[in-house]
């Protein structure tokens, strides 16, 4: 202990590794006398007296430290050690006078043999400690390209394909009992801190028989699928068809008129509402172009009662074959729909909400649209595939029945955590999801968790060698994303106040192979660059690197409240199919039922998984360890001005705002993110002021409310058709439909406000910079 105490003041002062004889004689008198009781005897105040009266200002430039006026120091031993360089010491402080010389001699030399035991004692146990505890690599060897290459080049692609098969070995069992063996998988990868979080939510479960479509003109049954009705009772029960609906939809049987809305575009409302009254109808709508929550609230207000959603063949990939089958949607936007805003622990109160809409909602197959719409079997069989359409003429009418139940039943989250070495109180969270409850959303659930399993087995591999990241990184696999990503809600929800302050950037793991054609990587702006740069490092090797296609555009998953609530920067990579149609937005709001096969046929090697795990633990790595956090605020002020572009409106004040903000961003990002990235200039102090301002860049665009289905965080545009901020567009179609202003004022002050917060958060930053650095000064 005295070793570590020494050294410790070697190294204050800068000394050399050696002690001199008055460090020595400090060293040991102080081990040897109790000092505070020394310093506050009387005979200390009257010597302090005694030295300022024989200060003689004739000598006041003299180098002699004797005569110089004793100061109090910061600490105890400080003042002891300026005591001991007075060469009359002994004679101010002692009482009585010594006996003789030898006395004198003889304490003297106890003391420099006291010192030079202990000494060589520290030296001993220092020389053994070191070598049978070497200090953490991180120490030695900094956090850089070369480490992160070491950890990813643990991640291989045989891997994630054995962990792939063994999740699927897992039977169709409770949420609950799945997530209990991730948890258990991620502990036997040497996850340490894994916990498992629980939680009773409201679900909207199939009843015990599938819904029906009936067409009254022929009486005829159908199932979702497009099957004919009847008791064979195999089929009666089978998931696919019971789980063939639209969670949280109004219950019940309604006979109506179907009305053809195509996909429920304002132009599509407008152009319906001058033909007939829509009143009380059922609306046949196809998924896609934009949200489907915003659509249903359009045909909410319209006043249709009814709804069959189903997806055009047309604007499916020629890969894929789900043109007979049926899928399940949900209609929850996020959370507990009984506890909105609030988290569903013990003593919570539970609001009545079983239905959230009035509208009877039912997904059918493009098989059973098609009969509702008297088109022949062999029309997409053509060259030119033709959308599916409503004749004008004759008049359809239907009954509609849907029973689902509604039940409170236990989700869970799995949780774990690898602790940062020097900002343990930063988060960087990757999200997946496990199988909740029912078998649909394919086999993504299984691709999504075996990735994340690989990346902590590579993670933990390097901890165990004594390395950490200097930031905590957070894994967790939520339950409940089928529903609404209750799970992952509930769970923000309950820590919210601790996420907004710790949490720095969200990973999405969700479905990362969706299909094998092209690499979609989407990054709100201030992550943009680090998603461009982690593509460039993890194809030098390769022969085909994709380009930069980085977009911010709306996602699904469990981000959702990461990014809508605490405006925290998100980015996620994943391989889909090349888009056939520009209606094929918002589709993957569809879940249907794929085989378990499916995953494999489209990736047989599992390489693409094996490059969205790096990509991902490449943007991990460097946010968690960074000393600057590799956000870039001048992306941010671009982003805006882009999505300014060709507004119809042409508010002077949004430009000018815009403008300032885009200076301020340029002036941020050259005076303080450069000097702090260089090593020389860079001060712990600073360097924490600069990430909390990084860390929050993204908060001030968070508008108070947005129509469903769309992002509160408005530096998301709804897909890469769009270039307008989505909150914008939207007003801009509410006003054609309701012929009032009143909606787009409101949206534009929104978007005003949002980045006028931005600039002066910027601005305060700056100020705060100067004032430090004048303070310094």
């Amino acid at each position: 202990m005295a070793y570590h105490k020494v050294n410790a003041d070697q190294r204050a002062q800068g000394h050399s590794p050696y002690l001199d004889n008055d460090e020595l004689q400090a060293t040991a008198l102080e081990l040897e006398w109790d000092m505070e009781k020394e310093l506050e005897e009387p005979g200390f105040d009257h010597f302090r007296l005694d030295g300022a009266v024989q200060h003689h200002p004739g000598n006041s430039q003299s180098p002699d430290p004797d005569l110089e006026p004793i100061q109090a120091s910061s600490s105890p031993k400080g003042r002891f050690q300026r005591l001991q360089e007075d060469p009359d010491y002994i004679s101010h402080y002692t009482r009585q006078a010594p006996k003789s010389n030898r006395c004198s001699f003889f304490r003297i030399m106890k003391v420099f043999c006291t010192a030079l035991i202990l000494f060589i004692f520290g030296i001993v146990i220092g020389y053994y400690a070191r070598k049978k505890c070497p200090s953490p690599p991180a120490s030695q060897e900094p956090n850089s390209p070369h480490i992160y290459h070491e950890i990813l080049k643990e991640i291989k692609a045989e891997n994630i394909q054995q962990i792939y098969r063994d999740l699927l070995q897992f039977p169709r069992e409770d949420d609950v009992d799945i997530a209990m063996k991730i948890l258990v998988q991620w502990r036997s990868q040497g996850l340490e801190d894994v916990r498992l979080v629980n939680y009773s939510v409201l679900l909207d479960l199939p009843g015990s028989s599938s819904n029906t479509v009936t067409l009254r003109s022929s009486g005829e049954c159908f199932y979702p699928s497009g099957q004919q009705c009847n008791r064979d009772p195999k089929t009666l029960h089978s998931q696919d068809l019971l789980y063939s609906y639209a969670a949280y939809s109004a219950k019940g049987t309604l006979e109506a008129e179907l009305v053809d809305v195509q996909y429920g575009t304002m132009e599509d409302l407008i152009r319906i509402q001058a033909l007939t009254n829509v009143t009380k109808k059922i609306a046949l709508l196809k998924l896609g172009q934009s949200p489907l929550l915003y659509k249903l609230s359009l045909l909410e207000d319209a006043g249709f009662g009814g709804v069959l959603l189903y997806v055009d063949p047309c604007d499916l990939p020629k890969t894929t074959h789900l043109a007979d089958k049926a899928f399940m949607v949900s209609l929850n936007s996020g959370g507990d729909p009984s506890t909105p805003g609030y988290a569903s622990i013990d003593g919570s109160y539970r609001q009545n909400r079983l239905n959230l809409t009035t509208l009877l909602v039912q997904p059918i197959s493009a098989v059973l649209a098609r009969k509702l719409v008297s088109l022949p079997e062999d029309s997409v069989q053509k060259d030119r595939c033709i959308p599916l359409q409503l004749p004008p003429t004759g008049k359809k009418i239907i009954s509609l029945n849907i029973q689902s139940v509604s039940t409170y039943k236990k989700i869970s989250n799995v949780i774990g955590y690898l602790k940062g070495a020097v900002f343990p109180d930063r988060y960087v969270i990757i999200g997946s999801h496990h199988s909740s409850l029912n078998p649909y959303g394919g086999q993504g659930w299984a691709s999504s968790t075996a990735v994340i399993t690989a990346l902590i087995q590579a993670l933990t591999l390097k901890a165990k060698r004594g390395w950490r990241p200097d930031r905590t990184v957070v894994f967790c696999s939520w339950g409940g994303t089928a529903f609404g990503n209750i799970g992952s809600y509930e769970w923000a929800e309950d820590l919210k106040r601790v996420l907004q302050r710790n949490v720095v950037a969200y990973v999405s793991l969700h479905n990362p192979v969706r299909g094998n054609s092209t690499l979609h990587p989407v990054a709100s702006p201030s992550l943009q660059q680090l998603a461009a740069e982690s593509q460039s490092f993890n194809c030098v090797e390769k022969t085909h690197c994709p380009g930069s296609n980085v977009s911010s555009v709306q996602i699904q998953g469990d981000s959702d409240y990461f990014i809508n609530h605490l405006g925290v920067p998100a980015t996620q990579f994943s391989y889909e199919d090349i888009k056939t149609s520009e209606n094929s937005s918002f589709l993957s709001e569809a879940l249907f039922p794929v085989h378990a096969t499916k995953t494999e046929e489209l990736d047989p090697s599992f390489s693409l998984h094996e490059t969205i795990a790096k990509l991902t633990g490449q943007v991990t790595l460097k946010i968690a360890n960074e000393p600057v956090l590799p956000f870039n605020a001048l992306d941010i002020a671009l982003e805006v001005q882009n999505s300014l572009k060709g507004d119809e409106v042409g508010v002077p004040q949004l430009l000018a705002v815009a403008s300032r903000l885009r200076d301020t961003a340029e002036l941020f990002q050259s005076d303080e993110m450069r000097p702090a990235n260089d090593p020389k200039e860079r001060a712990p102090v600073r360097v924490r002021m600069l990430n909390d301002v990084l860390q929050s860049l993204e908060k001030s665009f968070l508008v108070h409310r947005a129509p469903p289905g769309l992002y509160r965080n408005i530096l998301y545009r709804l897909d890469e058709r769009t270039s307008q901020f989505s909150l914008l567009l939207e007003a801009l179609e509410h006003c054609k439909l309701h012929q009032s202003n009143e909606t787009i004022q409101a949206a534009l002050s929104e978007v005003l406000n949002s980045i006028n917060s931005a600039q002066v958060y910027f601005k305060a930053g700056l100020d705060v910079f100067e004032t430090t650095l004048t303070g310094k000064k």
